[in-house]
């Protein structure tokens, strides 16, 4: 890839209830991204542990600051001298339950930002006969959260958050370039509706979108979507992987961007 352009990778992965197993994946996936000399890695929701129940992911969940989970991504984000936002790893609360937070750590290894998932997933999916209640396990986040990134000025989500487009709109108050969703969309809702959901993100807001998502059967007998994908701001489908573990690739062009909504000034017209 060429060295005075920006390019982002977005990972996908079949996480299971082994921590061990998923982090040697996650950290080989990362290196086949960083080899391709990209700037800024996103893993998926739950990257390092789908468990079957509530207590299996608090056994797991890290105070912030240390873990074996938060070391591993700040190592390799050290050692490997980019950027990585880590999906989501779940962080204790006083509570005793925990946040779902998406930790992104800079090119020396040290934490440069935390979001909280603001909207937890407590739905019934009848058609599969399938029941989510995130609220059993996590407390919600407060805050909206971009920062700037070797790429750009990025905004933080995840997962379910795409359901809401006003916490989008409030991300253009801090000029938000690029939109990050680490997901794990389920089968039944993914294949009607986040394409579409990723895609009216990225073209309402002229914005990339790097959907970076689980992407098959678990061992907990869940079934997630795939088709991670990252969408330039016109809505284009830059790259996508439809099922499994790999990784995917994107420039990130602002100059482009920059000049989409000069020509289409619908942020301005709001």
């Amino acid at each position: 890839m060429s060295t005075d352009k920006k390019y982002a990778a977005a990972v996908q992965m079949v996480s299971t209830d082994q921590l061990d197993h998923n982090l040697r994946q996650a950290e080989s996936l990362i290196k086949i991204a960083a080899d391709k000399g990209v700037q800024f890695i996103l893993l998926p929701e739950n990257f390092a542990f789908m468990g079957n129940n509530t207590p299996e992911t608090i056994s797991v969940a890290e105070e912030h600051g240390k873990g074996k989970i938060q070391e591993t991504i700040s190592r390799l984000a050290h050692d490997l001298r980019i950027t990585i936002a880590a999906g989501s790893i779940p962080i204790l609360d006083k509570t005793g339950k925990a946040r779902a937070s998406c930790l992104v750590y800079g090119k020396d290894g040290q934490e440069i930002a935390r979001y909280d998932k603001k909207h937890l997933f407590d739905v019934y999916i009848k058609a599969s006969q399938e029941t989510y209640r995130e609220s059993d396990t996590y407390n919600p986040g407060k805050n909206v959260v971009v920062i700037q990134t070797s790429i750009g000025k990025v905004g933080l989500s995840i997962c379910y958050d795409i359901r809401f487009p006003e916490m989008y709109r409030e991300m253009h108050e801090a000029g938000v370039e690029i939109i990050i969703v680490p997901s794990a969309f389920t089968e039944q809702t993914g294949r009607v509706h986040w394409e579409p959901l990723l895609r009216a993100r990225a073209v309402e807001n002229l914005c990339y979108v790097i959907a970076a998502d689980q992407g098959g059967v678990h061992t907990n007998g869940r079934k997630t979507y795939g088709n991670s994908m990252i969408i330039d701001p016109w809505g284009r489908i830059k790259a996508r992987l439809e099922k499994g573990a790999g990784v995917i690739f994107s420039e990130i062009d602002l100059d482009l961007q920059k000049k989409m909504r000069e020509e289409f000034p619908v942020l301005l017209h709001r």
